[in-house]
């Protein structure tokens, strides 16, 4: 028996990295994972891995959202769980970035949130029961200089309690994850000075793995988090400690 037995799970954004990995983890506790991405061949994989659906999905696009949900629930019958895991990294900060930059990190990582809310709210309201689980960052919870992407993940954040409290009668939950350095493209991508002092400032002494994020995931998509809503849960290796 697993934990995600007979629900039908949403994950975003998870043709690659801790998308994939949250899907992974809900598909292996039962659930019937809806695979989305813009990235169509490897969302195609990571489906086809692990026996689930894949559709194309804009996070931005409203009429991407609700051809979404129809299909979902023309095929299921139901939506019990939404992880808002897509988003875009910019360390651009106030002195070297731009409009047009800040504007396309908000679109993707709070409007896309918000929209993927939006569309499921009604559902999981209607049902009764769902949970809602929004990929925010440890940037959401303290000042960083990367202006545009710490702002979005406030945002993140507020919005998660906003909902919480608005669907918590209806028997709908909704909690923000806030992982710091995990071993994904963003990493990658830095420079090995970067990267070393980054590590050093991790009392664990090492960066997180996608799958370690995932298990939280999977916990409050779960039953076993059934009075858990509203809340924060920080993954980050002591980072922010």
């Amino acid at each position: 028996m697993g934990s995600l037995d007979g629900k039908v799970v949403i994950v975003t954004g998870s043709a690659k990295g801790m998308g994939a990995a949250e899907a992974r983890d809900a598909a292996s506790q039962g659930a019937q994972v809806i695979v989305t991405d813009i990235l169509e061949e490897q969302g195609k994989e990571i489906a086809t891995e692990i026996n689930a659906t894949y559709r194309t999905l804009d996070v931005t696009s409203e009429k991407n959202w609700e051809a979404l949900v129809s299909s979902v629930v023309e095929k299921h019958g139901q939506i019990d769980g939404l992880v808002n895991n897509a988003g875009i990294y910019t360390a651009q900060s106030i002195l070297d970035s731009s409009a047009e930059s800040f504007q396309r990190t908000i679109e993707v990582n709070q409007l896309g949130t918000y929209l993927g809310m939006a569309a499921i709210a009604p559902i999981m309201a209607s049902q009764k029961s769902g949970s809602i689980v929004n990929i925010s960052s440890v940037a959401g919870m303290r000042g960083q200089v990367n202006i545009a992407y710490m702002a979005s993940k406030w945002a993140v954040r507020g919005m998660t309690k906003g909902v919480a409290k608005t669907l918590a009668n209806s028997g709908v939950r909704c909690n923000s994850i806030h992982p710091g350095a995990v071993n994904t493209d963003i990493l990658f991508g830095l420079e090995d000075r970067t990267l070393k002092h980054l590590i050093s400032t991790i009392p664990m002494g090492r960066p997180g793995e996608p799958s370690e994020v995932a298990k939280v995931v999977t916990f409050l998509l779960s039953d076993a988090a059934s009075y858990i809503t509203g809340a924060e849960i920080v993954v980050d290796g002591g980072m922010i400690t």
